[in-house]
């Protein structure tokens, strides 16, 4: 009896504990930097790397386990590791710049990348944000790696060996390297990028180590030497000593890409004279502040593990491109005329993917971030001639649409202030009215856009219906901005007038958007489930919901709130046939829709991903809670391919971050955010402005994913949107949560988010 009632005792704490509430304290410990590392060129489970960086760090580090140049940088299936490496890669499609690389090796001298690459197992690495650990089985080296924002400090543990060595691989394209072995130290830059450099392009390096070099050796393409010195096409250096068993060598590295001396400066002043330690105890720290401005609490701790996850991925990019000098001075050398100049610079992302929901939550949760990153933005103007629409570090010729508007506009919008906002609005002019010195600048057949009102499909400018899609909401978001900067009414009506450009591309005949020729007439035969083409990876049941700031003007032109959202639902309910002509093969986006489940729904790609919110709009907002759970729950995990697609700069993570805390951003440069249901029990928003929005749902769980009654601060509320400035004031949401639709709640055009059509 008394066996029985121990066991009894056992389960009911066990069942305790799996119904008790958690409050992430720590929330850093419950990221996995692995989520999405588990990918391939043909398929994205999140193209991610595990960066041990601080938030919005210059320069990120990476073990490498892909060969140099490869964008795969790290996969979570491969064997071994060949480097760790300083890094700035946004995507593998993008690929990188700022590289090099060290490996540390033992026994027979190996510096080339496959000689020196060692076996390792995921079950001897700690991977954090922080911290990053792993042995090295070939060498019987560990290697641990913490990070400041431009330095990193590394503590490598030998073992008792008369030939350990240090590998430095300033990589191809154009290097050099000099030892210098009276400071223990090594210097040099690397040039290799993936464009969008000036011809003068170098990332400057210093390591400074903290035992002495018994040898010393340099390379050039492969060939040892024993000269201090090496420039050339790929060079390198290898130092070594005798080590006892355990003992441990510390090397303090940065880098600078205004001059070595910056580098060494870069050292001094974020490394100092801390320890190991020291270090990583700080950007812990750090992380756990900039994590903690939101503290979820749930008893399902895997959902922790991703929430987490995700918000480390949207507080990585873009990444600051700026130094300090000896003067204290803010400074960056810049990627559009090479020159060192002052004041912010930030690079590394890709407005078509981030403007959505990115930019968005920097506004809500880190303003002053996206501050900086506006001041930036002005120098990107000032220095290039146009806003980026993609920065690696500077203009990348990729994607489509004019959406830097979009970001300007929303921070704005939002509220930010305290820097040139003119100057800004002069640079969306310039973007709104000129194609750029290469496609995906300015706007691309604006000559057409400006003229027609949309840009043809045969007039051979590739992806003309999401062009012209995307020019009709980016002239929404310039049309609000210039409203709230007194502009002249004729520039303003111009602007009003071009925002419903959206309507030239409904074509009736199949009750979508398609493309549409020069000469009025819409092209014959269109397909819909065409990959490409008229549109940007994606279709026309993708891109027709790209209407943001009228969403009643498109439910008027599919002829009513009816069959609407019969379109909304035939979206998850269609198969996933795809017609890939256009590309000549499957491309990883398609093959990511076809294999999910959700018929032609293509979370994995931005275009479709606010369209689970639109039910909102015509009064089935039940429809929104139960999709948008059935994202979270299905296509997202705390695993290494725990995406569904590219993560793509923080846009993939922070709709899942939006959306766990019950709402999201369908239209940047508004307001408003559009209700879904939370996902946790207790979410804690803490704002900049000292303020706490507190969002309740105590009754939440597996199968209570719908909103039967929502107040704000015990006052009932109505609609089917919450408002900015409100969010701001803080209070509670208290979310009464239930296991069926509320058929009578949001149904009123009353409770209907913005749509221009209806809030003139």
């Amino acid at each position: 009896m008394k066996i029985k009632s121990l066991i009894f005792l056992g389960i009911l704490q066990s069942c305790l504990f799996l119904n008790a509430q958690v409050k992430a304290l720590d929330p850093v410990e419950y990221v996995n930097p692995l989520m999405g590392t588990q990918s391939l060129h043909n398929l994205s489970n999140g193209n991610t790397y595990p960066a041990i960086c601080r938030p919005w760090g210059m320069n990120f580090w990476t073990p490498q386990t892909g060969k140099m140049g490869d964008g795969w940088a790290y996969t979570y299936t491969a064997e071994k590791i060949r480097g760790f490496k300083q890094t700035h890669q946004p995507s593998p499609w993008m690929n990188d710049y700022g590289q090099f690389s060290i490996m540390p090796v033992t026994g027979k001298l190996a510096f080339a990348e496959d000689e020196r690459a060692s076996w390792f197992s995921h079950k001897a690495e700690v991977s954090k944000p922080y911290y990053y650990s792993v042995y090295l089985a070939d060498h019987d080296v560990t290697t641990e790696i913490t990070t400041t924002e431009r330095a990193a400090h590394f503590q490598i543990t030998f073992p008792e060996n008369e030939k350990s060595s240090i590998v430095i691989d300033a990589f191809d394209k154009g290097s050099y390297i000099k030892i210098i072995p009276s400071e223990n130290k090594i210097i040099g830059y690397t040039t290799r990028n993936s464009g969008g450099v000036p011809q003068n392009f170098k990332n400057y390096f210093v390591l400074e180590f903290d035992k002495k070099f018994l040898t010393n050796s340099t390379w050039i393409d492969k060939i040892l030497s024993d000269k201090l010195e090496a420039e050339g096409n790929h060079v390198g250096a290898v130092i070594g000593f005798k080590t006892k068993k355990g003992e441990k060598v510390n090397v303090r590295i940065a880098s600078s890409f205004i001059s070595p001396e910056q580098a060494e400066l870069n050292i001094k002043n974020e490394l100092g004279t801390s320890t190991f330690e020291e270090t990583v105890s700080q950007s812990k720290a750090e992380w756990n502040k900039v994590l903690g401005k939101i503290a979820v609490e749930d008893n399902n701790t895997d959902q922790l593990k991703t929430f987490y996850s995700c918000l480390y991925r949207t507080v990585c990019f873009p990444q600051k491109q700026y130094e300090i000098d000896k003067d204290g001075k803010i400074v960056h050398y810049s990627p559009y005329n090479g020159k060192v100049l002052q004041g912010y610079m930030y690079a590394g992302t890709g407005f078509w993917d981030t403007f959505r929901a990115l930019y968005p939550l920097l506004n809500l949760v880190y303003p002053s971030i996206n501050k900086e990153m506006q001041e930036g933005l002005i120098n990107d103007y000032k220095e290039g001639g146009f806003l980026p629409e993609w920065s690696s570090p500077g203009f990348r010729n990729v994607m489509v649409g004019n959406n830097s508007a979009s970001v300007v506009s929303d921070a704005y919008m939002k509220g930010l202030r305290g820097y040139d906002i003119n100057t800004l609005y002069e640079a969306l002019l310039h973007g709104a009215n000129n194609e750029g010195p290469m496609d995906a600048v300015g706007r691309k057949g604006v000559q057409y856009y400006n003229t027609l009102g949309y840009v043809p499909y045969d007039v051979k400018i590739n992806e003309n219906a999401a062009r012209t899609l995307e020019y009709a909401y980016d002239d929404f978001t310039i049309w609000k901005l210039a409203k709230a900067l007194n502009r002249p009414k004729k520039e303003i009506s111009l602007f009003e007038k071009r925002m419903l450009n959206y309507k030239k591309l409904y074509n009736s005949e199949i009750g979508l958007m398609s493309g549409r020729n020069k000469d009025g007439s819409f092209p014959p035969n269109f397909n819909p489930f065409k990959w490409g083409d008229a549109f940007t990876e994606g279709n026309s049941w993708h891109y027709s919901w790209s209407v943001f700031h009228d969403i009643q003007g498109l439910i008027d032109l599919m002829g009513g709130e009816k069959n609407f959202t019969a379109k909304l639902d035939a979206v998850f309910t269609m198969p996933p046939v795809f017609d890939d002509s256009y590309y000549g093969a499957v491309i990883h986006e398609i093959r990511e829709m076809q294999i999910m489940n959700m018929g032609q729904y293509a979370h994995g790609n931005q275009p479709i991903q606010h369209m689970i919110y639109l039910y909102n709009y015509a009064g089935e907002p039940w429809k929104t809670q139960y999709w948008s759970r059935e994202v979270m729950n299905r296509l997202y995990k705390p695993t290494p391919d725990g995406y569904c697609g590219d993560e793509d700069n923080g846009q993939t993570s922070a709709w899942y971050i939006f959306s766990a805390m019950g709402f999201y951003p369908v239209c940047p440069g508004t307001e408003e955010y559009v209700l879904g249901a939370p996902l946790f029990k207790k979410t804690t928003l803490q704002l900049e402005n000292g303020k706490q929005l507190i969002i309740n749902a105590p009754n939440n769980s597996e199968t209570n994913k719908y909103v039967n009654e929502l107040k704000w601060d015990n006052v009932l509320h109505s609609k089917n949107y919450i408002n900015h400035f409100d969010v701001l004031e803080g209070g509670e949401l208290n979310f009464d949560m239930t296991n069926s639709p509320n058929f009578k709640r949001g149904t009123t055009k009353e409770a209907f988010p913005y749509s221009y059509s209806t809030s003139k």
